[in-house]
């Protein structure tokens, strides 16, 4: 994670001076990017695994530019910016922000949302994309973490969690978010199961809800809507009244 190259985007100088020369000292490769038409010249040439995005910019709006980042390039993306209305973070995380940061903010919690990112995009070893046996809901089995790597078909769809690939039935690849998959994931792994938002969040972003957060709820709404032919009257991920949300049919694991 340290050799990560990371890029951001602001049109204040002071800021992205600010947050290379913070990064770079935490070990990263930082380029530093002003508009929309140089954050695309680099992802061309050097594309990297992280953007950090401002949403004020000249000339091209911040979601204009998320929703290109996600149609083109599988990378990180972390929403940093001094608009802190609700709406606009629902919007950012509807587009596929992976974490939406307002400004001022605290360096050494931006690094630790980076890095939360980063892991996410790449689970290591010791760090399985579930929550630790203690936030395990009610009826799992503590202390078994399941097995990595594996393959899970369901109603004819198949992801592969080595190569982070999502097939429909009818074969073609559909693209999913780090936090779309990963939530895919934890679904899958827990099939026939109430799993609560709390677990949810602590499982895929590894922290706990805020009072009003809908972190979780905005994610399930984008992949029903890339699951189910009717995401108005979902058949696969179904609400709970009051406790969470069910991944229903069954999954074949290989």
């Amino acid at each position: 994670m340290s050799a990560a190259h990371l890029a951001v985007l602001d049109d204040e100088p002071d800021i992205t001076l600010l947050l290379s020369n913070y990064l770079q000292a935490q070990g990263f490769r930082v380029s530093q990017v002003h508009d929309g038409a140089a954050l695309m010249a680099l992802m061309a040439v050097d594309a990297p695994q992280l953007v950090l995005l401002d949403l004020g910019l000249p000339g091209e709006d911040g979601f204009a530019i998320a929703r290109r980042l996600r149609e083109h390039w599988h990378c990180g993306l972390v929403i940093v910016t001094g608009r802190g209305d609700a709406v606009d973070k629902v919007v950012g995380l509807e587009i596929g922000a992976d974490d939406y940061v307002t400004k001022p903010f605290d360096l050494r919690e931006l690094l630790a949302r980076i890095k939360a990112v980063l892991r996410r995009m790449a689970p290591a070893a010791d760090a399985p994309p579930v929550a630790p046996p203690a936030a395990v809901p009610a009826g799992a089995s503590p202390g078994v973490a399941p097995p990595a790597r594996s393959r899970y078909r369901f109603l004819g769809w198949e992801l592969d969690e080595a190569a982070r690939q999502l097939l429909a039935p009818d074969g073609r690849e559909v693209t999913l978010t780090t936090g779309e998959f990963e939530l895919l994931l934890v679904f899958l792994q827990h099939p026939g199961r109430v799993l609560s938002r709390d677990f949810l969040l602590q499982a895929t972003h590894r922290r706990e809800a805020a009072p009003f957060d809908r972190t979780i709820d905005v994610q399930v709404g984008r992949l029903r809507r890339k699951l189910e032919a009717e995401a108005e009257e979902p058949r696969l991920i179904k609400s709970v009244r009051g406790a969470g949300y069910i991944l229903v049919p069954p999954v074949e694991q290989a």
